[in-house]
C-alpha cells in the first residue's frame, strides 16, 4: 500500500504551517544542533546549511504525516457515515429527547 493512495487527492490539502510540520521542523533543527554539540563544534554557527536542511526535512515529513492522518480520519468518517446511512433503524431515536433537568435527580442537601 502506498503512503497516500490516489483517492486522497480529493481531500483539500492541509495548511503548510500546521502542528506536525512545525514540531518536526523544530525537531529537525534541534537534531542538527545536537549533532554540532556532540561533535564539539560551535552549536549555532557551524553547519548552518545542515540546520536548514534538517529543519526543512522535518517540515516536509510533518506535513506528509498530517496529510496521511487527515486521509485516515476522512476514510473512517466515510465508512462510519455509510454504515449509519445503510442502517438507519439502529440509530433512530424512538423516544423524544429529554432535557437535562429530566435526567438529573433532585438535589437533596445532606445537612
Amino acid at each position: 500500500m502506498a503512503f497516500l493512495p490516489d483517492e486522497s487527492r480529493s481531500l483539500p490539502p492541509p495548511p503548510l504551517l500546521n502542528k506536525g510540520s512545525v514540531w518536526l521542523g523544530f525537531a529537525g533543527w534541534l537534531a542538527a544542533l545536537l549533532d554540532n554539540a556532540f561533535n564539539q563544534r560551535p552549536v549555532l554557527r557551524a553547519g548552518v546549511h545542515r540546520q536548514v536542511l534538517f529543519a526543512t526535512l522535518g517540515c516536509f515529513v510533518g506535513y506528509q504525516l498530517v496529510k496521511r492522518a487527515e486521509y485516515v480520519h476522512a476514510k473512517v468518517d466515510r465508512e462510519m457515515f455509510e454504515y449509519v446511512r445503510h442502517h438507519p433503524v439502529d440509530f433512530h431515536s424512538a423516544t423524544e429527547k429529554k432535557r437535562i433537568g429530566q435526567l438529573l435527580e433532585d438535589f437533596q442537601p445532606i445537612r
